[in-house]
C-alpha cells in the first residue's frame, strides 16, 4: 500500500512519515523544502519525495502518478494573521487539488488534518465536541480557510476522515512553544487572572498515532475527530512544567483583561489600514488563547478510532527539552 502525504517537510509531516513507514506503507512525501525532502530519500528506503506547490494543481501530476492508495492531506499555511488571498491558495484551493487527484485518481482513502482553531471563541469552552463546530468563523483568515477546506472535502466524492488536532508539540516545533519562551525570555509571558484558563496541548507523536488509526479504521470513514492528550491543565501550570524541566524560574507579567484585547483590536486594524507587513505582535485569536478556557472531548476518536495517547504531556516536554 502506498500514502501519499502533504506537507512531508514540515514539522507534523515529518512525525507522519515515521508514523507510516512503521505501518508497513510505501511514502510518496510531497512539499516544498527539497532540502529536507531529499534527505527524507536518502533516509528511508521506501519513500519517494516530490516537491510540489499545492496552489498549482499541475505541480500535484508527479506526486500523483506514484499511484497512491491513501492520502493524508497535513500541508498548509498554518499561522494566525496573513491576507486572504494567501490562506485561500493554500488551504481551499490546495485542499481543492488534492480533492481532484484523489478523484481522478481512485484514491481510496483522504485522511484531511483540519485545525480545532475552528472553535475559537470570546468565552470558555470545555469538552468541545466535534458536532459543536461553527458553520462560520471569521476570526482570523486562518480560521476562514480551514472551515472553508473542510466544507470542500465532506462534500467530495472522496472517502475522507478529518482530523483536529490540538496544540501540537515537540522536538522540531517552531511555533507554540518557541513563540511562548521568547515572549518569557523577553518580558515575561503575560497571565491574565493568573493563568487558571484550562488548554489543551498535544504530543505530535500522539497526533501521528491518531492519523494512522485514521488511514486503518474502517468506522472511521465520514467521520470528524478531535485529537488531543486528554490532559488539560491550566495555562500557568502547563508552563511551569516547561520551565521546571529547563530548570528556570518562570517570569511571568500580570496583565488586565481589557488591556490585552484593546491591545489586540488596535494591533489588528493599524495591520489592516496600512497594510503592514509580518504579524502583530498580539491578535485576537492569541488573545482568546490567553483568556479563554478551551478543551476538547476526545471520546469519539476513543471509542471509534481506540485511540489512547503513546506519550503523557510530562513525557513529551521532557523529550521536548532535553532535544530541543
Amino acid at each position: 500500500m502506498k500514502v501519499l502525504i502533504t506537507g512531508a517537510t514540515g514539522f507534523l509531516g515529518g512525525y507522519l512519515v515515521k508514523e507510516c513507514l512503521a505501518l508497513g506503507y510505501e511514502v510518496i512525501a510531497v512539499g516544498r523544502n527539497q532540502a529536507i525532502g531529499q534527505g527524507l530519500e536518502v533516509s528511508y528506503e521506501k519513500l519517494v519525495f516530490v516537491v510540489a506547490d499545492l496552489a498549482d494543481k499541475a505541480s500535484l501530476a508527479a506526486a500523483f502518478a506514484h499511484q497512491p492508495d491513501k492520502v493524508i492531506h497535513a500541508g498548509a499555511l498554518s499561522t494566525v494573521w496573513g491576507p486572504w488571498k494567501d490562506f485561500y491558495e493554500a488551504n481551499v484551493l490546495g485542499t481543492q487539488h488534492v480533492i481532484d487527484w484523489c478523484q481522478e485518481t481512485g484514491v481510496e482513502r483522504l485522511v484531511f488534518v483540519s485545525s480545532p482553531s475552528i472553535y475559537a471563541s470570546n468565552e470558555n469552552q470545555e469538552l468541545v465536541t466535534e458536532e459543536q463546530a461553527p458553520v462560520d468563523n471569521r476570526l482570523n483568515n486562518y480560521i476562514a480557510s480551514k472551515i472553508e477546506a473542510e466544507k470542500r472535502v465532506i462534500a467530495s466524492l472522496v472517502p475522507y476522515v478529518i482530523i483536529r488536532p490540538r496544540g501540537l508539540f515537540g522536538v522540531g516545533d517552531t511555533s507554540i512553544i518557541p513563540r511562548l519562551l521568547a515572549i518569557h525570555d523577553k518580558v515575561g509571558v503575560p497571565l491574565v487572572a493568573g493563568g487558571q484558563h484550562l488548554i489543551d496541548l498535544t504530543c505530535v507523536e500522539n497526533v501521528a498515532y491518531a492519523i494512522g488509526l485514521a488511514l486503518e479504521k474502517k468506522e472511521a470513514i465520514g467521520q470528524v475527530y478531535n485529537i488531543t492528550n486528554g490532559e488539560p491543565m491550566t495555562f500557568k501550570a502547563t508552563l511551569d512544567l516547561f520551565f521546571k524541566e529547563k530548570g528556570i524560574k518562570g517570569r511571568y507579567l500580570s496583565v488586565p483583561k481589557w488591556l490585552l484585547a484593546g491591545t489586540a483590536v488596535v494591533l489588528e486594524g493599524v495591520y489592516r489600514l496600512f497594510h503592514l507587513k509580518g504579524e502583530p505582535r498580539l491578535t485576537c485569536y492569541t488573545y482568546y488563547l490567553l483568556v479563554y478556557s478551551q478543551t476538547l472531548s476526545i471520546e469519539k476518536a476513543r471509542r471509534e478510532l481506540g485511540y489512547h495517547p503513546i506519550m503523557t504531556i510530562e513525557e513529551g516536554i521532557r523529550h521536548y527539552v532535553q532535544h530541543s
